[in-house]
């Protein structure tokens, strides 16, 4: 019998948040320097880089709902040493730069845990690594690459089988692991409210309830309208990830990707004795249908993913933000990892999507004559990735040539989707396959013709 239906229907994460930041609607036209459109992990790592960057400059955030309501509220706080999806992505997709990719994607995390330890952001932030797991042999055997493609770059992994993966996390489900050390996790509205806060304390203006509905280049700068005013800034960055694009150029370039969560109650010590889960570390299986799992501040567990739901004409719907069908299976999963847990229930349940570019990174680029600056496509791994973003956007406005300005991966256009009906007809062609080499180990000959022309498809 399901439980989930007991399970509040909303973030677990937002009340662990005391007395969190709220701003006002924008009330009347006003001018700044800088206008940022998004309120989450994006646009506040740029508000709070740029006012490091402009320290008298008039900076404005304009956030169409609630700060950190969307995806960045909704994620597992997973919060990765990469700004390409991993390193095999990196190998796979962009070979001649992958070293320095991996490089950056590290020296953004240790970037990230130094601004929250500057800025004094309690995120929950514990950097003690992610155990991945694998259930059959052939997902065994890409643990095992994957443990030599990480020697290659100098990253210390462990494999794992029997009692050692047993002392890290015992379970019928999984019989090998490689445990990563260099990882961390975050509870991502604290990290939202203390981004916010900090912003704001350095006179960032901040107005939630404030959708903006177009933008125009005025030659000497950048109009947004809203319902409420106008914003006339010198520049522009477009933070919405999830959202439909306001640049028009941009909407095939990423698909609204819907990925289900439920929440535990609190485990005991017994129980987490039971399952052999004893660490601080993050654990995510190595299917293509797969779960990330951690635990929170008071031992509960997020159980993740799975099923990656697309909704035809790249449905973005609030009611699409629960999916009866997808708690029932990924309760069942649960069920079937944790046998010594029993029937203990669930607290919350909720959904959030995902920015899929079709090569699972994130892509930079400018509009309006450089006075518009964009990043899109994270591909769920936005948590830490979103700073790297910010920053390169900020170069960009500043035409500065860089490290980050320079890469390929970012300054390649994302492949864009097809049109509906090919664009649902692709995606579910592309889940079934993937769905088959969960259940058989073989890859398609569809799939490995996306793999020839980099396109991937994923969450």
């Amino acid at each position: 019998m399901t439980k989930y239906a007991a399970a509040k229907p909303a973030p677990y994460w937002r009340e662990t948040v005391t007395n969190p930041v709220t701003a006002a609607p924008l009330d009347g036209d006003i001018a700044c320097d800088l206008a940022i459109v998004g309120g989450g992990f994006s646009g506040l790592w740029s508000a709070l880089k740029a006012r490091e960057r402009m320290p008298d400059a008039r900076i404005v955030v304009l956030e169409c709902g609630q700060m950190g309501n969307a995806a960045s509220g909704r994620n597992g706080g997973f919060c990765a040493p990469s700004i390409s999806h991993g390193v095999s992505n990196a190998v796979a997709r962009w070979p001649d730069e992958a070293e320095a990719l991996v490089r950056l994607g590290r020296e953004n995390l240790d970037g990230l845990e130094a601004d929250l330890d500057t800025y004094t952001i309690d995120a929950e932030f514990e950097r003690e690594g992610k155990l991945n797991v694998a259930a059959t042999p052939w997902q065994a055997a890409g643990l095992r690459d994957m443990h030599a493609a990480y020697a290659r770059f100098g990253i210390k992994t462990e494999l794992l089988e029997g009692a050692a993966l047993d002392a890290r996390f015992d379970t019928p489900r999984y019989h090998a692991g490689l445990f990563e050390p260099n990882y961390a996790l975050v509870n991502p509205a604290k990290l939202v409210d203390g981004l916010a806060k900090t912003a704001i304390a350095r006179g960032v203006q901040i107005f939630e309830d404030t959708k903006v509905t177009g933008l125009r280049n005025t030659g000497g700068g950048v109009r947004l309208m809203t319902a409420a005013g106008t914003i006339t800034a010198a520049q522009a960055i477009l933070a919405t990830n999830a959202a439909v694009p306001l640049l028009r150029r941009l909407r095939p370039s990423i698909i609204p990707i819907f990925d289900y969560t439920l929440m535990s109650e609190p485990l005991t010590g017994a129980q987490l004795k039971a399952i052999g889960w004893q660490g601080r570390y993050g654990i995510a299986d190595s299917g293509n249908q797969f779960h990330y799992f951690r635990k929170t501040a008071d031992n509960r567990i997020l159980w993740g993913g799975y099923d990656a739901v697309y909704h035809y004409g790249s449905g973005r719907g609030e009611e699409l933000h629960h999916r009866d069908v997808t708690y029932t299976r990924i309760e069942a999963n649960f069920r079937d990892a944790f046998p010594a847990l029993g029937d203990i229930g669930f607290t919350h349940r909720w959904g959030g999507i995902i920015d899929t570019s079709a090569r699972l990174t994130a892509f930079v680029g400018t509009a309006m004559g450089g006075r518009v600056a964009y990043a899109a496509g994270f591909s769920g791994q936005g948590v830490a990735a979103t700073r790297f973003g910010a920053l390169t956007m900020l170069d960009r406005l500043e035409g500065k040539d860089t490290e980050r300005t320079r890469l390929k991966m970012l300054r390649s256009s994302a492949v864009p989707f097809p049109p509906e009906p090919l664009r649902s007809f692709g995606i579910k062609w592309a889940q079934r396959d993937l769905a088959r080499e969960d259940a058989t180990g073989h890859r398609s000959l569809f799939l490995k013709t996306l793999d020839r022309f980099n396109i991937g498809f994923g969450s």
